[in-house]
């Protein structure tokens, strides 16, 4: 992850961990444990998902910047006689 992207996932991490709190409070009490699931399972998912986009993006960056320097000598010219 970039830093410049750390605030959004700061929020988005924030916002998961309150839904995920509501979640075991809803079934804490033992009200509409369905929901609470499926509120679980959906905010797992959506984790998975978004880091493994990262992740994908965070490759094709890799190979694209792979692509564009594999002509490049970074060895220092010897000097001329």
């Amino acid at each position: 992850m970039e830093l410049p992207g750390l605030r959004t996932w700061i929020v988005f991490y924030l916002i998961s961990f309150v839904v995920l709190l509501w979640a075991a409070f809803l079934s804490a009490q033992g009200v509409m444990l369905w929901v609470s699931l499926l509120l679980v399972i959906i905010i797992v998912g959506l984790n998975f998902y978004t880091v493994y986009q990262q992740i994908t993006l965070h490759a094709s960056r890799e190979e694209l910047q792979r692509k564009l320097t594999e002509g490049f000598d970074r060895r220092p010219k010897e000097e001329e006689q």
